[in-house]
Formats: C-alpha cells, sequence, structure tokens
C-alpha cells in the first residue's frame, strides 16, 4: 500500500500539467493491476485533480510575485503609474490650450522657440 501511496504522491504532484484523461488513464492502469480498488478510483481521481488545481493555484501565485519582483527591480513603471501619468498629461493639455487660446485672443503667439 505504501507503494501505491508514492504513486499516488507522485502523480498528484504531476497534476500542474497533466490533464485529468491522463490522471483518470494512469488511475485506471493502477485498477486493472489491481493496485487499486475500482470502488476507490473515482475517489483517487477527484483527489488527485483537486490537489493537482491547489498546486496551480500556488505555482501561480509564486510565478506572479517572481515577476512582480522582477518588474520592480527593473523600475517597469505599474499600470496605476502609467495611467495617474496619462491624467496628468491630459490636464497639462488642457490647461495649455487653454493658454494658447488666450494668446491668440490677446494678438500673440506663445513662444514655441526650441534652443
Amino acid at each position: 500500500m505504501s507503494d501505491l501511496f508514492k504513486k499516488a504522491i507522485s502523480l498528484g504532484l504531476g497534476l500542474t500539467i497533466v490533464s485529468k484523461e491522463k490522471v483518470e488513464k494512469a488511475v485506471d492502469e493502477l485498477v486493472k493491476r489491481g493496485e487499486l480498488a475500482p470502488s476507490e478510483s473515482r475517489a483517487l481521481v477527484d483527489r488527485l485533480i483537486e490537489r493537482g488545481e491547489e498546486e496551480r493555484g500556488v505555482f501561480k501565485n509564486a510565478v506572479q510575485e517572481q515577476v512582480q519582483r522582477v518588474l520592480k527591480e527593473l523600475q517597469v513603471p505599474s499600470k496605476q503609474d502609467v495611467e495617474a501619468l496619462e491624467a496628468r498629461i491630459a490636464v497639462l493639455e488642457r490647461r495649455l490650450a487653454e493658454l494658447e487660446g488666450i494668446s491668440e485672443l490677446e494678438g500673440t503667439q506663445p513662444d514655441t522657440r526650441t534652443d
């Protein structure tokens, strides 16, 4: 029974990349070889699938944390940083347009030299 348990653990760990069909096939093979009772096969498949989903979640979180850490180290601006800058630019563009409109009304052109 400990051999079956080791196989189940190994199978469960591999679920992060293995499909449900492959898990069912592996469990069916254990049933055919007499290492697992048919009545236990469905419960084992369900437990292994659930464990695989949990591991995928843990793996996904670890990858996301690592990506965030690297982006921060590279000083890549966040979406919120970019949105804040876009909002500030929009305000400045409106103010500039207003100032240019006032200058045109007064008959002067704004200084656009780039010395």
